[in-house]
């Protein structure tokens, strides 16, 4: 057996005659076997939790008008909404909410042919929204809650006492929290009386559930190859914001975090 020094010059690796490797991702193979049916298990589990009836009258901007959560809904029985970290007076949406929304486009006709609709719902203003979605390119629905309790509701959104108190709650629990906005995934059914039930939500490291980029990275030598910081998605920029031949070393020292930047929470 020898041994391969990794890019990063930080590891080496062994390096094994065919028959070796294979026994050892035979290995492998079965705990990814087990992570699957794992997986599976929880969905189930998931599917299986009890839902809460939305009775609060919400209302957004959209593109086509001021429209209600049920209309967001677009004629189908499921709504799958994405909390993205864009406030009122920022500039730009949050970069790791971005890196999510990449990957949005081309999912929304398959999720549509299965009763699902989309759409992204952020605090900032209509009109900064859709300067924001034009540049970055998405066709992908988003409208705005400003002025309603929507965000504030479902614990995505906090007021400046909240934030100065160190008590938010994020996650399903109370603690610190570095920014305004927070990212995260809801989950909601219509019925055919037109009720409205809030079936699921997941925040923090929940998210990933949209970053298939990520699964990606995790088949690689070097996986994610993020530093051990609160702010493991410091490498991430907005797609338009790539230096050519782009490369992410981690550095000795702790990065700030941006000041709108999505923090990847740990679940």
């Amino acid at each position: 057996m020898t041994t391969l020094t990794l890019p990063t010059g930080t590891a080496s690796h062994p390096v094994v005659p065919d028959a070796r490797w294979t026994v050892e991702r035979k290995k492998l193979l079965a705990r990814e076997k087990e992570l699957t049916r794992l997986h599976d298990q929880v969905a189930t589990e998931r599917r299986a939790l009890p839902w809460r009836r939305i009775t609060k009258d919400y209302v957004f901007d959209t593109s086509d008008g001021k429209r209600t959560l049920a209309e967001l809904f677009g004629g189908r029985r499921q709504l799958l909404v994405q909390h993205f970290m864009f406030g009122p007076g920022w500039e730009q949406g949050c970069p790791s909410c971005s890196f999510m929304a990449d990957h949005t486009d081309g999912m929304t006709i398959h999720l549509a042919h299965r009763d699902i609709s989309f759409v992204a719902v952020s605090r900032a203003p209509l009109a900064d929204i859709l300067r924001f979605r034009e540049r970055m390119g998405w066709k992908f629905d988003w409208v705005s809650s400003h002025g309603s309790d929507f965000n504030f509701d479902f614990d995505v959104s906090f007021t400046q006492e909240e934030l100065a108190s160190g008590e938010v709650e994020y996650n399903y629990r109370k603690g610190y929290f570095p920014a305004e906005e927070a990212p995260g995934i809801s989950v909601f059914f219509k019925d055919d009386a037109g009720e409205v039930f809030h079936t699921y939500s997941t925040f923090g490291r929940g998210a990933e559930a949209m970053m298939g980029t990520y699964v990606l990275m995790d088949l690689t030598p070097m996986g994610r190859n993020e530093r051990d910081t609160f702010y493991k998605m410091e490498w991430v920029r907005h797609h338009d914001r790539y230096e050519p031949e782009h490369r992410f070393e981690p550095a000795p020292e702790k990065a700030a975090m941006p000041a709108a930047a999505c923090p990847h929470c740990e679940a």
